[in-house]
């Protein structure tokens, strides 16, 4: 079985209470980086950092130009940037939206694809529109492991069935089944991302 060094995460329209439900089910041992990106608006503030705090001990980040990735983060995309991630390290973007959204889940997902190729995790979420299809099949192609979420789950089916379409060989799971999934990947020991 391959071994994994990041988990990438997207989701939109009812995103905060699958988050909350993800995050709070991961064990307080998850060695993995996970970056979390969720459309909000431009002038969202650090709300969703605290509401995500409030239900996990792993340290939850709003990522900062050009930081390091370590294990064990959970790391959340700003309000009004794309965010790259880079070989153990992220960087922002204010290049224009894409599909109507900045932070762009494609593009996140397609940077995490080319930085670390089979070691890297996508799960697409609940949204409602079709960002994060096209980042996921690029991790996909990459061999990376690509993970949607069930969408008769989801408060909002589109996104993860857009996702589905793009990737039908993706792992269709329930949140729940999610979180056990990511707490059971192997990681890959002294990665680049400094996770063990």
């Amino acid at each position: 079985m391959a071994a994994y060094e990041i988990v990438v995460v997207g989701t939109s329209w009812g995103g905060l209470a699958a988050l909350r439900q993800l995050v709070t089910a991961l064990p307080d041992t998850f060695a993995l980086p996970m970056v979390v990106v969720q459309h909000r608006h431009r002038d969202s503030d650090h709300l969703l950092t605290s509401l995500l705090q409030d239900r996990t001990p792993l340290c939850v980040s709003e990522v900062e130009d050009k930081a390091s990735i370590t294990g064990g983060t959970i790391y959340l995309a700003p309000a009004d940037y794309h965010l790259l991630v880079e070989s153990g390290h992220f960087a922002l973007s204010t290049d224009e939206a894409v599909l109507y959204s900045r932070p762009s889940i494609d593009v996140t997902f397609s940077s995490v694809a080319d930085a670390y190729g089979k070691h890297a995790v996508g799960a697409v979420l609940t949204g409602a529109n079709a960002d994060g299809a096209r980042g996921l099949r690029r991790i996909a192609d990459r061999g990376g492991l690509a993970l949607v979420q069930r969408p008769e789950t989801a408060e909002s089916p589109t996104m993860p069935a857009a996702a589905l379409r793009a990737v039908p060989e993706a792992r269709v799971l329930s949140i729940a089944q999610i979180a056990s999934t990511l707490a059971a990947l192997p990681v890959v020991q002294a990665s680049r991302s400094g996770s063990t």
